[in-house]
């Protein structure tokens, strides 16, 4: 009898998290980019030094919204005001090695990354706040660094907020970010 209630028990059990619904799909879904832009496939490399070479350097995790025929900046973000670059939790970047944004050196860590869009250029904000929800707990004493660049326009309309990591020059690596019809650039150098 003992055996039959505890195998009942383990059904009960299996059942309930079998039952367990999933939540549904993000109607922004989470995306990474990486530098160099391979580093997550580093594994499949054929020898050690390019293995070595696709050592990861730099990390983002963003929410990846959709424009939906919305009017995006200056409408839906509003100049001068903090955005999370991207949707749902605040946007992440790693850094593995230490680096300088602007004139500030940014040791290797994990941050969170706010924008300050203006009509003709746009505020990178590097913060030591993580793991919140957008940009709701945005304290600016807490930004690490700041370098304010101008925007340019992309000759075809981006529906996806998009960020790529990608080396302008020996160790200075732009992070990219375009939605719309807005592109910035932002330099960071590798120490």
């Amino acid at each position: 009898m003992k055996k039959i209630m505890m195998m009942l028990a383990f059904f009960a059990a299996v059942s309930t998290v079998n039952a367990q619904d999933f939540p549904k799909a993000d109607k922004s879904p989470t995306d990474i980019a990486h530098y160099p832009t391979n580093a997550a496939k580093r594994a499949f490399a054929k020898t050690d030094a390019q293995k070595k070479a696709l050592a990861p350097k730099i990390r983002v995790i963003y929410g990846r919204p959709f424009k939906k025929g919305r009017e995006v900046f200056g409408n839906l973000l509003k100049f001068g005001k903090a955005w999370r670059v991207g949707a749902n939790e605040s946007t992440e970047l790693l850094f593995m090695t230490d680096v300088m944004v602007g004139d500030s050196k940014v040791k290797a860590g994990r941050y969170s990354v706010i924008i300050i869009p203006n009509k003709d250029s746009w505020t990178l904000k590097i913060n030591t706040d993580n793991d919140g929800w957008g940009n709701y707990s945005y304290d600016a004493s807490k930004d690490v660094a700041s370098i304010t660049v101008p925007t340019q326009k992309s000759e075809k309309e981006i529906e996806q907020l998009s960020v790529v990591l990608y080396e302008k020059s020996k160790n200075v690596v732009h992070l990219k970010i375009g939605w719309d019809t807005t592109v910035a650039e932002f330099p960071i150098t590798l120490k």
